[in-house]
C-alpha cells in the first residue's frame, strides 16, 4: 500500500467489479449480509461512473436481488416477514415456480426467515442504482415488515427476532419510506422524538443518552430527520450548535468514530462529513487533510481503500473512503446525496419514477 496522492479511479473499478464476481476470503463469514457487500461494490461503481464494466451482468444482477425478497400471500398473514432477507440459505424449502422466485421474490417458509431492514435497504438501493423500476417489489409487504420492526420508544430493531434498536434501523426505515414514498410504516413523532432523546451528555447521538456518543449514529439520526422531514424542527438551535462542534472535532488527519479512538477510520470520512453537510457546517472540514489520509488507504496492487493505512481493502471501505471523497467535493466522482448516500445520478432516476 502506498501513500499516493493520487486516486486510483480504474484500479478501483476493477477491484468492485471482482467482488461482484468472486468474494474476498477476508469476507466469507459475511455470507448472511452479501446484499449489503454486493451494496458497496456497485456503489462504489456508480460513484466512479463505472457501472459500465458490469453493463451485460445488470439484468442478472438485478434478478438475482430480487431472490432476496420475501413476498406476501396479500392476505395479510406474515406480511411483517416481508421486505429482503441477507441470505438465501434459508430458502431451499420455498415455492416450486423458479421462474417466479427469480423474478419477484418467494414466501417465507422457515421460523427464522424474515426480512432484516438493512438488507431491505441495501437492495432498494442496489436496484435503483442499477436502474430498475422497482415495480417488483411488493410496497405493501416491505411497508408492513417495516411497520412491524418500530418500537413504543420509536426506535427499529433490524428484524421480528429482534436485536440492538437505534439510529441505524430508524435511518434504514426513513430512507425506504423515502425511496417508496410511502410514510405509513413509521410514527414520525415518534421516531424524531427517540433520536432526540438519544442527545448524549457530549451532545452526538449515541445509542441512548446515557452513552457516548458515535459518528456513525450521528450521520444515521441526522439523516433520518431530514429525509423525514423534521431535521430544521427537531433541534434546538443549542443542541444544533453543539452537534456541529462534536462532528468538527472529530477530525484529525481523516476522521474518527469518537472521542480518543484512535487511529482514524476510513468509513468516518463519509459518516461525519455528510452529516455536517446536512447540517450546513461543510465548511469547517479541512478537505485537503482529510483527502491525503483516504488516499493514504488505497491498495495499489488489487485496488479498494482499507479501513486504516497498511490493511486489506474491503468493499464497505472502499465505498465509504470515495463517498466521503464526493462530499468532500473530489473532482472525477459522481456526486453523492448526502441523506440518501446515492448518487445523483441514481436520485434522478428515482425521481422520474412512478411508485
Amino acid at each position: 500500500m502506498e501513500g499516493s496522492k493520487e486516486l486510483l479511479k480504474e484500479k478501483h473499478a476493477k477491484y468492485f467489479a471482482r467482488c461482484l464476481n468472486v468474494i474476498p476470503s477476508s469476507l466469507e463469514t459475511l455470507d448472511a449480509i452479501r446484499l449489503s457487500i454486493s451494496f458497496f461494490a456497485i456503489s462504489g461503481l456508480d460513484v466512479l461512473d463505472s457501472l459500465n464494466l458490469i453493463e451485460k451482468q445488470k439484468q442478472d444482477i438485478v434478478n438475482w436481488v430480487y431472490q432476496f425478497q420475501i413476498i406476501s400471500d396479500h392476505t395479510g398473514d406474515g406480511s411483517e416477514r416481508c421486505g429482503f432477507r441477507g441470505s438465501l440459505a434459508a430458502t431451499q424449502s420455498l415455492d416450486n415456480d423458479t421462474g417466479a422466485k427469480q423474478l419477484r421474490g418467494s414466501r417465507s417458509h422457515h421460523v427464522l426467515d424474515t426480512s432484516h431492514i438493512t438488507m431491505t435497504y441495501s437492495a432498494i438501493n442496489t436496484l435503483l442504482i442499477l436502474g430498475d423500476d422497482l415495480t417488483r417489489l411488493d410496497k405493501k409487504g416491505i411497508l408492513a415488515g417495516v411497520k412491524a420492526l418500530q418500537l413504543e420508544n420509536g426506535s427499529f430493531v433490524a428484524t421480528l427476532e429482534g436485536s440492538e434498536s437505534d439510529a441505524r434501523f430508524v435511518y434504514c426505515a426513513a430512507s425506504i419510506s423515502y425511496i417508496l414514498q410511502d410514510w405509513s410504516a413509521i410514527d414520525i413523532d415518534a421516531a424524531t422524538d427517540y433520536i432526540i432523546n438519544c442527545i448524549s451528555y457530549d451532545g452526538a447521538i449515541g445509542q441512548n443518552s446515557h452513552q457516548e456518543g458515535h459518528a456513525g449514529l450521528t450521520f444515521c439520526a441526522i439523516a433520518a430527520l431530514s429525509l423525514m422531514g423534521t431535521l430544521e424542527t427537531a433541534l434546538s438551535k443549542s443542541q444544533r450548535s453543539h452537534l456541529i462542534r462534536w462532528l468538527v472535532l472529530r477530525q484529525q488527519s481523516g476522521f474518527q468514530g469518537r472521542p480518543n479512538k484512535l487511529p482514524v477510520d476510513t468509513c468516518y470520512s463519509f459518516w461525519v462529513p455528510a452529516a455536517l453537510k446536512l447540517l450546513s457546517a461543510h465548511q469547517f472540514i479541512d478537505r485537503k487533510v482529510n483527502r491525503k489520509f483516504v488516499l493514504d488507504t488505497q491498495c495499489s496492487v488489487v485496488g479498494g481503500l482499507a479501513k486504516w493505512i497498511d490493511h486489506s481493502s474491503d468493499p464497505l471501505h472502499s465505498y465509504l473512503g470515495l463517498a466521503g471523497l464526493s462530499v468532500c467535493e473530489e473532482e472525477g466522482l459522481e456526486e453523492i446525496h448526502p441523506a440518501l448516500n446515492i448518487t445523483l445520478r441514481t436520485y434522478r432516476h428515482w425521481q422520474k419514477l412512478t411508485i
